[in-house]
């Protein structure tokens, strides 16, 4: 079982929380070091742009959460139908796209997350993958999440740019009342104005009352609405958010990473370039490991 007791200090105070929930780590196929006590992590590129780039950027992760000893779950969109602009890239076909997600499960012997749009894309990706995200345009979406969740899969919700922390009890309901234990929150920020984003940190231990929560470090960084069409970012506050998510409580760290971000066909604006991955989760994996001592 999923438990965890988190301190929290204030000038005022020392005081504990408690989660008890069922969702279980390590029942997802293939996930390594669940006993390590350390965060999980979530991290890819945005979209799948074809097998040599997802199987590269697959490889150089495995080296580095092999080493830290870090549960990682391999990230990739199949298809990315959330686009500013018709011209936006949306994928490479949705069956060609999973079967990169499945070759790289089985060459890596790593769990995959991609993100599904519609009902009918739950029990397709299904077959592909283990983890199930809902987008957080979509986490209100009832046969959405329900249809997820009905897969067994696990299900990841990421949490709305418009939601309370506190809203977000009810899209885990939706998956628990559909007959699945398997589920977690993502925080991938609010939206500050309509060009910004925002982490208002006290969600994690709110949310973390409802489901193990992940803190999204990338998508949480963009500058959507822009007039050119294109979602801007603040890659540069990449590890200051990450450091900020692992002193509050974060179970698990999201994120994106490529290795040339500048011709990434998503997201590139928020992304972290692989060559900064080993050092940042170096440090976060040091930061966890303070906060388990207090």
């Amino acid at each position: 079982m999923f438990y965890k007791v988190i301190k929290y200090q204030s000038k005022n105070s020392i005081f504990a929380t408690q989660n008890l929930f069922k969702m279980k780590l390590d029942k997802i196929p293939q996930l390594k070091y669940t006993n390590r006590n350390n965060f999980f992590l979530l991290c890819g590129p945005c979209a799948i742009e074809g097998e040599e780039m997802a199987m590269r950027i697959a490889d150089r992760i495995m080296t580095i959460t092999d080493k830290l000893e870090i549960p990682y779950i391999f990230k990739g969109s199949f298809k990315k139908a959330n686009r500013s602009r018709v011209d936006s890239f949306s994928g490479i076909g949705d069956e060609k796209a999973l079967k990169i997600l499945r070759k790289v499960s089985e060459t890596f012997k790593v769990p995959t997350v991609t993100d599904i749009h519609e009902t009918s894309d739950a029990l397709m990706a299904a077959e592909y993958v283990d983890v199930l995200q809902i987008p957080a345009f979509l986490v209100r979406q009832t046969d959405l999440v329900v249809a997820a969740a009905k897969t067994g899969k696990v299900v990841n919700l990421k949490k709305g740019q418009f939601m309370s922390p506190e809203s977000m009890q009810h899209a885990v309901t939706k998956v628990t009342d559909s007959g699945n234990e398997q589920v977690t929150i993502t925080d991938r920020g609010t939206m500050f104005g309509y060009k910004d984003m925002i982490v208002d940190f006290r969600g994690i231990p709110t949310m973390k009352a409802y489901a193990p929560v992940v803190l999204d470090v990338t998508h949480s960084l963009q500058q959507p609405n822009q007039t050119s069409g294109v979602t801007g970012g603040r890659p540069d506050m990449i590890e200051t958010i990450a450091r900020a998510g692992i002193v509050t409580g974060a179970d698990g760290i999201f994120m994106e990473t490529h290795f040339d971000p500048s011709t990434a066909k998503s997201d590139g604006a928020n992304m972290l370039h692989l060559d900064h991955l080993e050092k940042l989760l170096s440090n976060l994996v040091a930061i966890r490991k303070t906060v388990n001592s207090l």
